[in-house]
């Protein structure tokens, strides 16, 4: 029996969990896939937004702003990297009214440090962006983060703490018995648990069913993305936005935490709760929208692409609600990311209320390890390290420069990575120019020797994506 069971293991989720670990109560944290961080969270623009773009008096708006006021905070606790880059809406001259218009709603948002650029100045801080480009709204408090690393590290810390984490568990039916819930998977495994947490994503509407609530629905919104090279990373140095429609943010230009350039997403509503294809229609339209910000944007340095799904709710707005011991969170579509330590802690609150939780931890831990510290150390700390463990002074993955040691480390570090893109994600190895064609080998046998599983067994992302299917040569 738990006291709390958190349905998703994306960044709401796992900030949740991270939330309520601190308290002397059980948590279990339950997601149908092989690794946590691998809905919205893993495919998402990575923007901690402002807060002005959210309609004054939204759930979004409020939980925007007071996120974005966390987010510095939290991400020094877990050691994930966040860059204060400030952020651009920037508008051609008949859109200066839709610009000066989302000023206004900002203010009334309580959002700080925003202000309105002429052109002259918006292309003395911008040189790259599009010359006929003439106004803009400059929000001060725009940063950007990793929203796996935000993830995988806010799960880490709550299991540090005690909770639980449960893979490959897919919710197939949820039954109150005798004032408790019983959560049952499709293979057949089961949690009791007194107090219910949906977070599901794409499936919140499908999990809320479940209890008995059908009162809103969730459609799938398609965003595509293009990713270039690092030697593109400082094409911008903010977060390049255009006016917004009712679709959502529109395209961005945006440099990353990892230096990187980032482009998109598009904005598609569709119906497969699955499809994370990429379209040659896609990528037109980010050719199109992306070069209408920025000009001579380097196209040839793109080296991957990706594609993620949003949460888009029937309501319009965050659905939080509770009814009997379930605590309902649909439709955390943007500012989903930039919300999630503010969605937390609201959730925090109401579990107080019901008198759910009371004594705080005298061991809780707040803090993590940084998982990228290593390569942030000085050569003479490396080489302390390099001298008590070899395994980091080897190099595996050469565009990013990640160590055997850093790998296994990740394997062995809550939550272990347990196929190659999880390794990928928490270590960043195979994210370089050549997206894993040297290295790919290598950690594919790091991960069946830690794990102590057959080489054929390790998939880049569970649920049969089969790497290997058997050796050609023998053992040395």
């Amino acid at each position: 029996m738990y006291d709390i069971a958190i349905i998703g293991a994306g960044v709401v989720g796992g900030m949740i969990a991270r939330t309520l670990a601190k308290y002397n109560i059980s948590v279990v944290l339950l997601d149908k896939e092989s690794d946590v961080a691998m809905g919205a969270t893993k495919a998402n623009s990575a923007i901690v937004h402002a807060g002005f773009d959210a309609k004054e008096g939204s759930l979004k708006a409020r939980f925007n702003v007071r996120g974005s006021e966390m987010m510095e905070q939290v991400t020094r606790e877990l050691g994930v990297k966040y860059n204060n880059n400030q952020s651009l809406v920037v508008g051609f001259e008949h859109e200066r009214a839709e610009v000066e218009a989302i000023y206004e709603r900002g203010l009334k948002n309580g959002v700080k440090g925003l202000r309105l650029l002429d052109k002259d100045e918006l292309h003395t801080i911008e040189p790259n962006l599009n010359k006929d480009l003439t106004c803009a709204l400059l929000a001060e408090t725009g940063a950007i983060v990793c929203p796996y690393e935000l993830c995988i590290a806010a799960v880490g810390n709550a299991m540090d703490n005690g909770a639980e984490l449960m893979l490959d568990f897919e919710v197939s039916a949820i039954d109150k018995k005798d004032g408790t819930y019983v959560i049952s998977a499709a293979d057949g495994r089961k949690v009791e648990t007194k107090y219910v947490i949906n977070s599901a994503g794409v499936y919140s509407d499908k999990i809320a069913a479940m209890t008995g609530d059908a009162d809103f629905t969730i459609t799938p919104r398609r965003g595509e993305y293009m990713l270039l090279d690092k030697e593109c990373g400082n094409f911008t140095q903010r977060t390049i936005f255009h006016t917004p429609t009712k679709m959502g943010k529109g395209i961005l230009v945006s440099p990353t935490v990892d230096g990187n350039l980032l482009l998109g997403p598009t904005a598609t509503d569709i119906e497969d709760k699955e499809d994370t294809s990429t379209t040659a229609e896609g990528f037109a339209t980010i050719f199109a929208k992306a070069s209408d910000n920025v000009a001579n944007i380097p196209f040839n340095k793109v080296i991957t692409s990706f594609c993620g799904l949003r949460a888009t709710g029937s309501t319009g707005d965050f659905i939080i609600k509770e009814r009997d011991g379930v605590i309902t969170l649909g439709g955390i579509e943007s500012p989903g990311l930039s919300s999630a330590p503010a969605i937390a802690e609201y959730v925090e609150d109401m579990l107080k209320d019901k008198g759910a939780l009371t004594d705080v931890k005298a061991d809780y831990v707040a803090t993590r390890k940084p998982a990228h510290y290593f390569r942030e150390l000085t050569m003479e700390q490396k080489n302390e390290i390099i001298a008590k463990d070899p395994a980091y002074g080897r190099i595996v993955c050469r565009c990013e420069g990640i160590t055997e040691g850093e790998i296994v480390e990740a394997i062995k570090t809550n939550p272990g990575a347990r196929d190659l893109d999880g390794v990928k994600r928490r270590t960043r190895s195979g994210m370089g120019r050549c997206q894993g064609g040297f290295c790919s080998p290598t950690v594919v046998e790091l991960i069946a020797k830690e794990c102590g599983v057959p080489f054929e067994s390790v998939t880049k992302f569970g649920k049969g994506s089969i790497i290997n299917y058997g050796k050609t040569k023998g053992d040395k």
